[in-house]
């Protein structure tokens, strides 16, 4: 009985698996006709947002609708930014500094039931018509607010970095799950064959814990998992051909290796893998000509480098990455994040030991950049259609981790997070952290209502977006489903 075979079975496979796959095989075998004479991968086009899009032979299980938003830029505060000091006001904090209260808390540290109160190291004060309260921190960005939206009541299931960033980036404390940038170019395709559909920017200093699950593209083909970019030199590592090679006998050699690719294709039931290697040849040659020119930005004005701050050693290389972000969705390209912190703990937003070096030092090198990349976005016109989202893997503590010092532990209870463009509501604040900040208490939101939003902007339903693996039909918001934020919509 063991050995048994599960009934309705075909070559190992259950009758629901094998359905699905020889349909993906049909789909991908008509791929093949469409290789055109000069080895150029034509892929299927269909109407999206508008435009001409390309999309990928393994189509979506779901209907599009027009959504507000054809582009989305993550901009990764790696590390876990403190709520407190920064966007979430709380004045009952400043006179209970130093003092040790009652207070359930959980971080790298474990549950803790009392802890010594850190309070706020920057002052408040109102900006824009709506009045929203932002630290000193950020004088730039704070010009912005009546175009921003904050969500003051994010939560999420794990304040480890290596977990929350998975669940950030993928829905699922687990690593193998396909990123969100992923997931939008699966539903939506890209608008320029030329640029890759998912682009990501890493701080100078490294790249953030577990690095390529991040921005992985899971169970689905390679050709949706990120493409690493650098906004100075070559753009993408490997892609200049250093023997020397004319592009006329690299054309020819990759038309001699897709016509054994075409064969190979058409002998195989599941051929999807096969598929995406032969798109991403295509794609990594066409990017031969097409990367530099996109990373051109010192042809850009002298006045949009200095709105991003370019010419300033600070704000030099984050504001050259948003003014990259900004070229790139211009060209077609669906999602684009920067990651802000660098591997090590000293080098991103991980403030356990000096909150005030800590946090002075990466808000002045990010806070004009991204500041400037909201205004270029508007005077461009580009901002209903760009979605903006800002935030860490977590937030930060009321109270200090150690005896001493001003760091605070991670708190995965209550933080904030942004969102501007794209078809948000500016000027509004939602949800609320309790008085100190410690935990979410009104309008909870879990990090899968993040992601229900973002693909709701971008005309894809997030409960009905999926894609079929291990027997079931996979999404992104998971099994139980996700709503968007409306108050802020």
């Amino acid at each position: 009985m063991m050995n048994e075979k599960p009934r309705n079975t075909f070559c190992g496979q259950t009758r629901r698996d094998f359905l699905h796959t020889m349909g993906g095989g049909f789909t991908s075998l008509a791929l093949t006709g469409l290789l055109a004479k000069d080895g150029f991968l034509n892929q299927q086009m269909v109407a999206a947002d508008g435009k001409t899009a390309w999309q990928s032979p393994l189509q979506p299980k779901q209907s599009h609708f027009l959504g507000k938003a054809k582009h989305v830029i993550f901009l990764f505060m790696y590390g876990g930014p403190s709520h407190v000091d920064t966007f979430d006001y709380k004045p009952d904090l400043y006179p209970l500094d130093g003092k040790t209260i009652d207070v359930k808390t959980f971080g790298r540290g474990g549950h803790k039931k009392q802890g010594r109160v850190v309070g706020p190291k920057w002052q408040f004060s109102p900006h824009g018509q709506c009045g929203k309260n932002v630290s000193t921190l950020f004088p730039h960005l704070a010009k912005h607010v009546d175009d921003m939206a904050f969500i003051h009541s994010m939560t999420a299931d794990s304040p480890i970095h290596g977990s929350a960033m998975l669940m950030m980036n993928s829905g699922h404390l687990l690593s193998g799950r396909p990123s969100l940038g992923s997931w939008v170019n699966y539903g939506l395709g890209t608008i320029n064959q030329d640029l890759p559909g998912y682009v990501v920017m890493l701080d100078e200093k490294g790249g953030p814990i577990s690095g390529a699950k991040n921005w992985t593209s899971g169970y689905m083909p390679a050709s949706y998992q990120g493409t690493v970019f650098r906004p100075k030199g070559t753009p993408i590592l490997d892609l200049k051909n250093s023997r020397g090679m004319s592009a006329k006998e690299q054309r020819a050699l990759l038309n001699h290796l897709n016509h054994f690719n075409e064969s190979h294709l058409a002998d195989r039931v599941d051929n999807s893998n096969l598929a995406a290697r032969i798109a991403s040849y295509e794609l990594a040659f066409k990017m031969q000509t097409t990367a530099p020119e996109a990373v051109g930005t010192d042809k850009e004005p002298e006045r949009v480098k200095d709105l991003y701050g370019i010419n300033e050693d600070r704000t030099n290389d984050f504001g050259k990455k948003c003014l990259l972000a900004r070229r790139l969705v211009e060209r077609g390209v669906r999602f684009v994040q920067i990651y802000s912190g660098g591997a090590h703990n000293d080098d991103n937003w991980d403030a356990h030991g000096d909150l005030e070096r800590n946090h002075n030092y990466h808000a002045g090198n990010t806070d004009k950049p991204i500041a400037g990349l909201i205004q270029d976005l508007k005077d461009r016109g580009m901002l209903d259609e760009t979605l903006i989202v800002w935030g860490g893997e977590f937030g930060r503590q009321p109270t200090a981790e150690y005896a001493k010092g001003t760091g605070r532990d991670h708190n995965a209870y209550g933080f904030t997070m942004w969102m501007a463009g794209g078809g948000i509501k500016g000027g509004v604040s939602v949800g609320e952290t309790d008085e100190l900040g410690s935990a979410a208490v009104r309008d909870r939101f879990h990090v899968k209502h993040m992601h229900a939003t973002v693909l709701h902007q971008l005309g894809l339903d997030p409960n009905d977006l999926s894609y079929f693996y291990a027997g079931l039909d996979q999404r992104l918001v998971g099994v139980e489903g996700a709503e968007p934020i409306q108050s802020i919509i």
